[in-house]
């Protein structure tokens, strides 16, 4: 839902007196209510202004004076990832001081992947050593596992295991902490300390779990496929022997590694293969699994199959999972391989399963048909966005010079010749041969009076 209201501009320009805004937005909501929920609509406003900076505080300041609006931790987290987003981390550090007893779980996850992802490791540290005194957060085994799952999955994997470490005297790792180590590691692509780490993990009685290995297989599987993608099968062996040694259960998640790696090297009979093998170990494939086969198929213009693999995903139960955004997907690789004809096939099948095609569903298809020389195909596909009330435009399309049939030149050549005329030829021929051979007559001698 979008919004057409007058604060959206009023917040895009900073040098507004906010006085003045105030009495606007006054003045624009005195006789009707906020529409729709306040929380909906804070997060809706700083969506729509992404350069209003902090003169969206005076928004919010306005929309806390409103009777029907209360601040929660939700619109605080909103707030905290606005600002975060701008990497402006004084503006946090006010909001969470100003609004210390409404902060919560949700305030303090947005607080954390902000400065990951800013790239402030030391920072993320430094905020869980001083959030229970500064901000009001509780210092737990869960904050902690938060702070360590934003860190690993950023690849921030020494500053996490080195504050695992120091924290270990009170907040004893367990193998879900454990597990993100190993993941961290391999997330920064560093496989011989993931390996060091699981060694001392196992020397220490640790267990580890599926989590570590999935992302042990994985990296070890991009590693191959920079470096030599014929040894990924034998490596990604190596890992899954070595889960097994460890007596850790494969499940989806581990197979979906092992397809999708094999997928992106182009390797899509041994993707087919491992997907058979599911079953054997007791793992039901999931929607994830089906859609990045249906994409390798596809790409190895393997059309029929990848019909196929659609229909057994449907019949699994996952029909949620083919959308408008998937349906596209498919179109864009279909095009790609220049098979339009399917790409139509698969285009009805959309509006077969109640997704509706939007302008750019109808734009690549019509861009390649125009390429193609359909034109009336095009032309219909036209009419029919235009009809529902899409805002499709005409447009210059290039005729594609492979899809042109080629002009046919008259050839210069003389006609055939028939077999009396080449007959004659070759006697004249034959005649001039011998005559070279005959002595000429040479000139008689003048005689001399």
């Amino acid at each position: 839902m979008k919004i057409a209201v007058p604060w959206v501009l009023l917040l895009a320009s900073s040098h507004v007196d906010f006085f003045f805004s105030l009495k606007r937005l006054d003045l624009h909501f005195s006789h009707s209510p906020l529409s729709p929920t306040p929380h909906l609509l804070l997060l809706q406003v700083l969506n729509s202004s992404p350069s209003a900076g902090r003169s969206v505080l005076s928004f919010h300041q306005w929309l806390s004076s409103r009777p029907d609006f209360t601040d929660t931790d939700l619109t605080i987290s909103h707030l905290v990832h606005y600002f975060g987003r701008r990497h402006d981390f004084k503006t946090i550090h006010s909001l969470l001081t100003s609004h210390k007893p409404i902060t919560g779980p949700q305030t303090l996850a947005s607080a954390l992947h902000r400065l990951v992802r800013a790239g402030r490791a030391s920072q993320a540290v430094a905020f869980f050593d001083k959030m229970e005194a500064h901000y009001g957060f509780r210092r737990d085994k869960a904050s902690l596992k938060l702070v360590v799952s934003n860190l690993c999955e950023a690849g921030f994997a020494a500053a996490a295991e080195k504050m695992v470490r120091a924290l270990a005297g009170e907040f004893f790792p367990d193998g879900e902490v454990c597990d993100l180590l190993v993941k961290g590691w391999c997330v920064g692509g560093k496989l011989e300390e993931a390996r060091r780490l699981v060694r001392e993990l196992y020397g220490g009685g640790f267990e580890l779990g599926p989590v570590a290995y999935n992302a042990m297989l994985d990296c070890v599987c991009k590693l191959c496929r920079d470096k030599d993608p014929f040894r990924l099968q034998s490596e990604a062996d190596r890992v899954l022997l070595d889960m097994d040694f460890a007596g850790v259960p494969r499940n989806v998640e581990t197979f979906n590694v092992l397809v999708s790696n094999l997928c992106k090297i182009r390797r899509t009979e041994d993707a087919l293969k491992a997907f058979d093998k599911m079953g054997e170990w007791g793992c039901v494939p999931d929607s994830t699994t089906y859609i990045v086969l249906i994409r390798s198929l596809y790409q190895a213009a393997r059309i029929g199959e990848g019909d196929e693999m659609i229909d057994r995903m449907k019949s699994a139960g996952f029909q949620d999972a083919l959308d408008k955004k998937m349906y596209y997907e498919f179109l864009k690789i279909l095009c790609g391989i220049e098979r339009i004809d399917h790409a139509l096939s698969v285009f009805e099948m959309m509006k077969k399963d109640g997704c509706t095609p939007g302008i750019k569903t109808y734009d690549l298809l019509m861009g390649k048909l125009y390429a193609h020389g359909r034109v009336e195909k095009a032309n219909a596909l036209f009419r029919e966005a235009a009809k529902r009330g899409l805002p499709v435009t005409p447009k210059v399309y290039k005729l594609d010079p492979r899809f042109t049939k080629p002009k046919v030149e008259k050839s210069e050549k003389p006609k055939r010749e028939t077999l009396p005329e080449k007959m004659a030829r070759k006697r004249r021929r034959l005649k001039k041969i011998r005559l070279s051979f005959v002595k000429k007559p040479k000139r008689m001698m003048r005689r001399a009076f």
